[in-house]
């Protein structure tokens, strides 16, 4: 089995795939699974989009994992709604945050409200983590979420990547010092990805594509190339699929 973790879908973007285009690249690809969000709209209204994910994944229950997104500019009641919504009538069991779309600190105080709400619900809480927005996604402020939610997964998104110089070192430091952090490595350098494996070993990545802003049969091909002379059989199911199955289902 392999599992991209890391696929968006989108209605209204000019570059946006819906689950049948998805679909149809992971078939190529050879990817059986995909954890899969919303691809944030031009406009900052996002609701529909998340009724898109849960209703592709309700479509396709074999094929998608469905994840929550939510901007905490439209305030923290509407946020708190969206999250319960999310968990309760969709069913999600990861809810996201990306500070370098919605431009917010990912550890503002008045943000953790809503990892508690999350948390409480037994669910996982996923950052976008790059170097595109380095200061409001810096993985030094998703390691103060993490440590604040011990009993809680996060999932550091990108692995500091979507940008260059990656902040992959400080990604892994995080994750060495918090067992609660997964990565995701997703538009981020291989050897990144490499050095992860070097440091973590094997139980803490997840292999994901980043579509539609990369191409799944191309990353798969990196990935199996990378992981074919570093690690082994149980390392390569690991990173492919088994720490994603552990991390959103």
């Amino acid at each position: 089995m392999i599992y991209d973790a890391d696929v968006h879908l989108s209605l209204t973007e000019p570059n946006g795939l819906s689950a049948e285009d998805a679909l149809r690249q992971l078939d190529k690809a050879g990817i059986d699974k995909a954890n899969i969000w919303l691809q944030p709209p031009y406009m900052r209204y996002i609701e529909e989009a998340n009724e898109y994910i849960y209703q592709s994944a309700k479509k396709y229950p074999d094929r998608f994992n469905p994840t929550g997104w939510v901007d905490p500019h439209f305030g923290l009641q509407a946020s708190k709604e969206m999250i319960k919504k999310c968990i309760e009538k969709y069913g999600m069991k990861t809810i996201k945050f990306n500070g370098a779309q919605n431009n917010f600190y990912i550890d503002d105080e008045s943000l953790f409200s809503l990892y508690d709400q999350i948390c409480t619900a037994g669910c996982s809480l996923a950052f976008h983590i790059g170097s595109d927005a380095y200061d409001f996604t810096h993985p030094l402020r998703a390691e103060c979420v993490a440590k604040a939610f011990p009993n809680m997964k996060v999932m550091l998104v990108h692995m500091g990547g979507a940008g260059k110089p990656d902040l992959s070192e400080f990604c892994i430091a995080v994750a060495k010092r918090c067992p609660n952090v997964f990565l995701t490595g997703s538009a981020v350098s291989y050897l990144s990805i490499k050095k992860v494996i070097e440091v973590l070993g094997t139980g803490q990545i997840c292999f994901g594509s980043d579509a539609p802003f990369a191409i799944p049969k191309v990353e798969r091909a990196a990935y199996d190339a990378l992981l074919e002379d570093i690690t082994d059989t149980i390392g390569y199911e690991n990173i492919m699929y088994k720490n994603a199955v552990k991390f959103f289902e």
